[in-house]
């Protein structure tokens, strides 16, 4: 209520459209000397009012609310009607116990979950920014979550924006703003007042919150923090989209709801069957009891948020940090991935591979290549710049036509724009370091920013003779300025015939993945004349952004998991096309490259532009927009997508996916919030790796549910077979109980926390509408139960009728061999298709844990002097136990057989 009542006082100060208004009179409304910046205690003051400078988070979710989550359970609420069934008449002991394994299954839920959500609130606590702000006259560093309006903050390359800032002064300050605007080119700033129709993108007076410095350095006054900033009003509009329970919820809260009609149904066809037979009322009761504890798989709720919470810790360990629990299971039943190319498949790091320079035969180009580690290289042999004038003079030109900066150390990293830092780091092997060019030999004078409309950039640099001029930017719009091309005998005419054969050259250089870029210079005689007139157009540059180790692996191990990788990139479609081809995407070398332009919502789009749009591996010059309709046309076709993105406006796909992939390193806040997962190493490896734990989990809850189920269905077999033919219940309520919470808990834990089967990653996809369990799956749940039943009744029987023991020894001996077939009963739950000995059964240490602890318990409610009083149980003796072992082991060897017959048969 603080945070929205501090927000709803900042919208009272007059602050409306700071772009309109001088930023001396910005300063003034806030109150704040730009010399001084604000004091301790006014900051102090207005960050009370005003609140934290960070984008709303979802609260702490209060651990109460978490423990009556789990109370709420369907599950729980028939138990619980079970509970107050015996209390009402007069079973105090079983409505006791019934209440006593409702808190534990409850507790047991609670912990786990709690530590889950409190997991997830600490890995979003864990990225923290500073800003550099002047205070009491100091420029200090300080938690960007501290600023306040007013407050004086200081900009340079590399910073991220931490608040809406109405910029002082700006040196050559750039801004990549395509994290919230979606343009790729970084935005030269300046201090003047613009028009008040100005749109975001075109407010150059402005820093906005989330964005990122390229270059140069400025001074701003923060006019808006947190949520009132323009990255908090789209953050806003992307948590206004409510979020749907995941599949694997809506199936197991079915599943839940008909376990609980099927049982209330088998209790009432009992009772009147009962009172037809005019059974005792109390025996009536007592069974409709011992059915309804029996029916009910009471560790389903638990061990379903164990499973995933122990999926998501799993992830976590491989840098897939998820923020939704459910939404882990969702991954496996993923068909089609959309990746971004650029750091995704790609390794995000720019280096010049290429320089095509005029060569004396103007029918001819040479090619210089650049080599991972060594120098320069002409037709296989080394080549030297200061031997080689046309070269330094290319390398020249990147160098003073450039706003990074890069560390002398180590050249090849640096602080801006990718491209402008691989040209440096070109220059650097030349011995050209741009701070000594530009600023003793060459001094800038002058800087014409990139403007998209001509798609170029300038410098002006004195020189003894006056000015000189370097140019860079798209090699068409570089061309068409030239009207000379800088030859090695000096420049000549540039003609048709040169023009035709630089723009082939460029093809060719772009069909080689190549990312392009042409360089001119002029000489001038006034730092105020155009400096896109008469060019000498000098080369071009060929950088290579590489695709990332392992990624063409990783995308076969899709293909033969059943999952489509499709390449979704704002690059032009030749250097799409050739990254496709060297990572594995264009099957047999060939399918359809799609322009985003050309991508239409999926109701316009006719069945033909369908199918292509499904079959095509790579879409080219696409925007956020039209991520949206490649999603929503695989969606349409029944496929769950997932999908990458790092932007603000990346945030409505990844919401609109089936599972939003955000990246960790470079994303955005509001990208990795509006996400389901977030890769902290950016690598597309990472995704395949949360698919394959994604299919292990839900196979695993497969596993316990049939586990769950055919054991319980067992009881309730047992429970109505001896009610139809009027004999004593071979096991008791209490006892049913017990053996339920343990039996349905440990075992079906261990089950559903198993690392899963090494094949499942060589099978396609589920179906994402097929049920957590099919018709297969009932029939085997059937099979096991009548196996389970048929044993314990066979004992049971054969100790009344052939051993002559009296009913409590009988129901001891019949209880045991149930607890027991049960518990071998979990090495049924293996693949078919996996070895007798060496399974993922097997080879999951906490079976064999919880195989262990419950085995104990069993035998501690045989010797233990109150419990075994409470249960009813008498000690079994030798012939009891081997009556027990065997008849237990039966079900089991039974399941393992028809499972080897099936393999053999290879149904």
């Amino acid at each position: 209520m603080k945070e929205r009542e501090g927000r709803n006082r900042n919208r009272t100060l007059p602050l409306e459209k700071p772009w309109t208004r001088p930023w001396e009179e910005m300063a003034e409304k806030l109150a704040v000397s730009p010399e001084e910046g604000l004091g301790r205690e006014e900051a102090r003051k207005r960050r009370r009012k005003y609140g934290s400078n960070r984008l709303r988070e979802a609260r702490s979710k209060p651990a109460w609310i978490i423990f009556v989550d789990q109370v709420k359970n369907p599950i729980v609420a028939l138990l619980g009607g079970a509970a107050v069934l015996a209390f009402s008449f007069g079973q105090w002991l079983e409505g006791v116990s019934i209440a006593i394994a409702i808190v534990i299954n409850a507790g047991i839920g609670f912990f786990t979950e709690l530590r889950a959500v409190r997991s997830m609130e600490a890995l979003h606590r864990m990225s923290r920014v500073v800003a550099k702000v002047r205070r009491n006259s100091q420029l200090q560093e300080i938690p960007a979550e501290e600023m306040v309006p007013g407050d004086v903050v200081f900009l340079e390359g590399g910073d991220i924006v931490s608040a809406d800032l109405r910029l002082m002064e700006a040196s050559l300050l750039q801004v990549d703003e395509s994290a919230l605007t979606g343009e790729s080119i970084p935005v030269q700033k300046e201090v003047a007042a613009l028009k008040e129709e100005a749109p975001l993108a075109e407010r150059k007076n402005m820093a906005f919150k989330g964005t990122a410095v390229t270059g140069g350095s400025g001074w701003g006054i923060a006019v808006a923090t947190g949520m009132d900033t323009e990255l908090g009003r789209i953050a806003s509009l992307t948590e206004e989209a409510g979020e749907e329970e995941t599949p694997l919820e809506k199936r197991l809260s079915s599943l839940a709801y008909r376990l609980i009609w099927i049982t209330l149904a088998i209790a009432a066809g009992v009772a009147v069957s009962g009172l037809v037979a005019h059974r005792e009322p109390l025996l009536i009761i007592e069974t409709s009891i011992a059915l309804a504890v029996a029916a009910i798989p009471e560790g389903l709720p638990i061990v379903a948020t164990v499973a995933l919470a122990r999926g998501m810790w799993r992830m976590a360990r491989h840098n897939a940090l998820m923020n939704r629990l459910s939404a882990v299971e969702a991954l496996g039943a993923t068909s089609v991935i959309c990746a971004d190319k650029t750091g995704t498949l790609t390794e995000n790091r720019m280096r010049v591979a290429e320089i095509a320079l005029p060569s004396p035969d103007r029918k001819k180009i040479d090619r210089v290549h650049l080599g991972e580690e060594g120098g320069f290289s002409l037709d296989g042999g080394s080549v030297d710049p200061e031997e080689y004038p046309l070269l330094k003079k290319a390398l020249q030109i990147g160098v003073l036509c450039n706003n990074a900066e890069v560390d002398p150390e180590n050249p090849e990293t640096g602080v801006g724009d990718p491209m402008e830092v691989a040209l440096l780091a070109a220059g650097a092997r030349a011995g050209l370091d741009r701070t000594r060019l530009a600023e003793e030999r060459m001094p800038e004078v002058r800087e014409e920013a990139f403007n998209p409309r001509v798609m170029m950039m300038a410098t002006f640099h004195e020189t003894e003779q006056g000015y000189s001029v370097a140019v860079k930017g798209a090699p068409e719009a570089v061309l068409e300025a030239s009207s000379h091309v800088r030859m090695p005998d000096g420049n000549k005419k540039l003609t048709e015939e040169d023009r035709r054969l630089w723009l082939e050259e460029n093809n060719r250089m772009g069909e080689g993945g190549l990312r392009l870029l042409a360089v001119a210079e002029n000489e001038s005689e006034s730092k105020e004349a155009d400096p896109y007139g008469d060019l000498n157009f000098v080369g071009l540059f060929g950088l290579l952004d590489p695709p990332r180790k392992g990624v063409d692996r990783a995308i076969a191990a899709c293909r033969e998991a059943g999952i489509r990788v499709i390449m979704v990139t704002g690059d032009q479609p030749v250097t799409a096309r050739n990254i496709g081809e060297r990572l594995g995407l264009m099957e047999d070398g060939g399918g359809p490259v799609i322009y985003g332009k050309d991508l239409k919502t999926p109701e316009d789009l006719s069945r033909q532009e369908k199918e292509e749009i499904l079959k095509a591996p790579i879409f080219a010059r696409v925007s956020a927009e039209q991520k949206l309709n490649i999603i929503g046309v695989h969606q349409e076709k029944g496929s769950v997508v997932a999908m990458t993105g790092d932007g603000v406006n990346d945030a409505p796909a990844l919401k609109k996916a089936d599972i939003g992939v955000a990246m960790g390193r470079r994303g955005t806040q509001v990208a990795r919030e509006a996400a389901d997962m977030v890769l902290k190493d950016d690598a597309f490896e990472t995704i395949l790796v949360a698919v394959e734990q994604g299919r292990a989990i839900f196979n695993n809850i497969r596993k316990f549910i049939l586990f769950l189920l055919s054991g319980n269905v067992a009881e309730v077999m047992i429970v109505a077979a001896a009610m139809l033919v009027g004999a004593p219940l071979p096991i008791l309520p209490l006892q049913i109980l017990y053996l339920n919470l343990i039996g349905d808990v440990f075992p079906a834990l261990a089950l559903g926390v198993g690392k899963g089967d090494p094949s499942n990653m060589t099978r396609p996809p589920r179906d994402s509408k097929e049920s957590v369990l099919t018709k297969k799956h009932w029939l085997s749940i059937g099979a096991y139960a009548v196996l389970i039943a048929a044993s314990v009744l066979a004992v049971f029987g054969f100790s009344l009728e052939k051993l002559d023991l009296d009913t409590d020894h009988a129901v001891t001996i019949s209880f045991l061999t149930l607890a027991f077939a049960r518990l071998w009963h979990v090495f049924n739950m293996r693949e078919r298709t996996s070895g007798f000995l060496d399974n993922e059964v097997t080879r999951n240490p906490f079976i064999w844990g919880a195989l262990a602890l419950c085995t104990g318990l069993l035998l501690a409610a045989v010797y233990t002097p109150g419990l075994s009083h409470v249960l009813r149980m008498e000690r079994p003796g030798r012939t009891g136990w081997l009556l027990i072992f065997g008849m237990s082991l039966l079900p089991w060897m039974l399941g393992q057989a028809q499972k080897e017959v099936r393999k053999i048969r290879g149904a």
